[in-house]
């Protein structure tokens, strides 16, 4: 049975946008990938309903089991929180309107989750995201590769295929992100 999980990299600026279906061995395919994007100089609030539409569009369309919205932490600059805490608002809103669990995950469990280092950069993230996925060419911009990496992490985190992956990992059918996040998984489960 397929998972499928929404990932939404908010921001006000760019908002990432993306679809992923992981099927019980851990396999991911790319459903969709998007960028929204708002121009700085509208208000606040045509911003917010721009990324609130087209969210609200997303979720009617693809109708994911759950949405995996990157947590807001803190940095030096008040008004990027800001803008990134309301956008995450309008996303969690558009949700939870349809009955749609959501989770959020810090960048560093999302860097963790997909490149085995929760210190990796964008360009080690967008890299492993075009391999999980198959993908011929790297997702842009980064916002969208950041959106396909926390659906990853969330239907990994959640569990789907831990067994499968971990019994497959000597097999070569996962991708070694997959296989170090399945050990990892089944080392905390022995403690």
């Amino acid at each position: 049975m397929t998972y499928r999980v929404m990932g939404v990299d908010p921001g006000l600026t760019r908002c990432g946008l993306a679809v992923v279906d992981i099927e019980p061995n851990r396999r991911s395919t790319l459903v969709a990938v998007g960028v929204v994007g708002t121009e700085a100089g509208r208000s606040l609030d045509e911003r917010l309903l721009v990324i609130s539409e087209a969210v609200d569009s997303w979720l009617d369309l693809h109708q994911p089991q759950v949405l995996a919205v990157e947590r807001v932490f803190s940095q030096l600059n008040v008004s990027t929180v800001m803008g990134t805490a309301q956008a995450s608002g309008v996303v969690i809103v558009s949700a939870a309107r349809r009955g749609i669990p959501v989770a959020l995950h810090t960048p560093t469990e999302v860097k963790a989750a997909v490149t085995g280092n929760g210190q990796a950069d964008k360009v080690a993230v967008t890299k492993m995201v075009t391999k999980i996925l198959r993908l011929e060419t790297a997702p842009r911009p980064a916002d969208a590769a950041d959106a396909l990496a926390l659906a990853i992490t969330h239907a990994w985190r959640r569990g789907v295929g831990v067994q499968g992956a971990a019994a497959s990992a000597a097999g070569g059918s996962i991708t070694p992100a997959q296989r170090i996040w399945a050990e990892a998984e089944a080392r905390a489960r022995r403690r």
